[in-house]
């Protein structure tokens, strides 16, 4: 359950901060329909109570080299509060990754991994990921193109 409970009037400010966070405080103002003090005031509460966590610049990867989408899954030979936090302390160390998601069903960790090229990632895997302590197994599977990528989280309609 949210700690913060959001109103029609901060659902639209978080609906076009998504969409640009770039977006001025005057601009933000006229499309949810408040004035600009009202407006910062609500955006800054929304900042202060954690629902906006932070503002970022979304890269392509591709543009960047990155060209390789892996997602690991990963199997820990012992699942206690020990290995759980051994094995997810390291992976924050691992700027390759970009999402790790405790799971439940077959594997432990589900990873998103992006890197250059397969040899920098059999080198990830190879030299990095199998080599922190508790690993068990590890499988992975290539993203061959994206179909959906979204940043905008579903209708705000909580």
């Amino acid at each position: 359950m949210p700690n913060y409970q959001t109103d029609a009037i901060d659902r639209r400010i978080l609906e076009v901060l998504q969409a640009n966070g770039r977006i001025s405080n005057q601009e933000l103002s006229e499309q949810v329909g408040l004035s600009p003090s009202p407006c910062l005031r609500r955006v800054r509460q929304l900042e202060a109570e954690g629902v906006v966590e932070r503002y970022v610049a979304l890269v392509d990867p591709e543009a960047v080299g990155l060209s390789v989408t892996a997602f690991v899954r990963v199997r820990l030979d012992q699942q206690d509060d020990r290995h759980l936090a051994i094995f997810e302390s390291a992976v924050t160390e691992f700027q390759e990754v970009m999402e790790c998601y405790l799971m439940s069903g077959e594997a432990d960790y589900q990873l998103r991994v992006l890197v250059r090229s397969l040899g920098a990632f059999e080198d990830f895997l190879r030299h990095r990921l199998t080599k922190v302590p508790g690993v068990a197994n590890v499988t992975t599977s290539f993203a061959l193109r994206p179909v959906i990528y979204k940043t905008e989280l579903p209708s705000l309609e909580w």
